[in-house]
């Protein structure tokens, strides 16, 4: 009988924006399942000890940790070097690394525009590129973008947060129809609401104030949810899925929520 295969065992994983919430989330999934991760955020002091506590652990996994401005080529170029010199060779990708600030379109500066679109969609371009060379120059890979339902419907406060969110979208697309050939799996995650740092500070969520994984009637995620749909796109389980973009928001809702209102989710 046939047994779906989630594993990505031996596998090596990059993670950008891994220092807290769902990139970390993400590493430390993987990494329990037997991938070594490379992790990278602007800070070593933040997200070194990410990598630290998955080598302390005791799982399958081991990990590095680079300081990598993602919006930045040449240090892109040089995580991935060291990603490869130090685990041999590339065989996930995770564009996680983003960021957002709410205000209205009109009050949007020049350089705030600029910079949410170089956090959110220039960085992924980036480490698509100079990562996903190494996996056509090999064994082909996957790569999984990650998205927001706000690159999916409108997004009061967020047009510069929401247009890069779309873009990677369609760009998830395009890309998983040109490097089919090479052996390259392209897919996107679009989150909803989900407890990460900056939203448990923006709402007041405590964490023991999460409802559980279980309950289904909910409007916020655990990060680790994220994680486990990051894991099924990376592993044999999701090799017919390309270019796809699964949408993880919990129960839909008529109307504007409040995650909507603030621009959160």
């Amino acid at each position: 009988m046939h047994e779906p295969d989630y594993s990505v065992a031996g596998d090596t994983a990059i993670v950008t924006g891994a220092s807290q919430g769902i990139g970390k989330a993400i590493a430390e999934t993987l990494a329990a399942s037997g991938a070594n991760v490379a992790v990278c955020s602007r800070s070593i002091d933040r997200v070194g000890p990410v990598a630290d506590a998955i080598t302390d652990a005791d799982v399958a996994g081991e990990a590095i940790a680079v300081e990598c401005n993602v919006r930045e080529r040449d240090q892109v170029q040089s995580f991935v070097d060291r990603t490869v010199e130090e685990f041999g060779d590339i065989d996930v990708l995770v564009n996680n690394a983003g960021g957002e600030f709410v205000a209205p379109f009109e009050d949007i500066s020049e350089n705030g525009w600029k910079t949410i679109i170089d956090l959110n969609l220039n960085s992924t371009v980036h480490c698509a590129q100079l990562a996903g060379e190494v996996m056509r120059e090999g064994d082909g890979g996957s790569i999984i973008n990650l998205s927001s339902v706000n690159g999916q419907h409108a997004a009061p406060g967020e047009s510069h947060y929401s247009a890069a969110k779309a873009a990677i979208i369609r760009l998830t697309e395009t890309l998983a129809t040109e490097w089919a050939g090479d052996g390259i799996r392209v897919n996107c995650v679009a989150p909803g609401l989900i407890q990460t740092p900056g939203v448990a500070e923006t709402l007041g969520i405590e964490s023991d104030d999460m409802p559980p994984r279980e309950k289904a009637d909910r409007r916020i995620g655990h990060a680790e949810e994220i994680a486990d749909i990051v894991q099924f796109l990376a592993s044999p389980a999701a090799s017919f899925m390309n270019g796809e973009t699964l949408t993880a928001k919990g129960v839909p809702r008529a109307g504007n929520s409040m995650s909507q209102g603030l621009g959160l989710e």
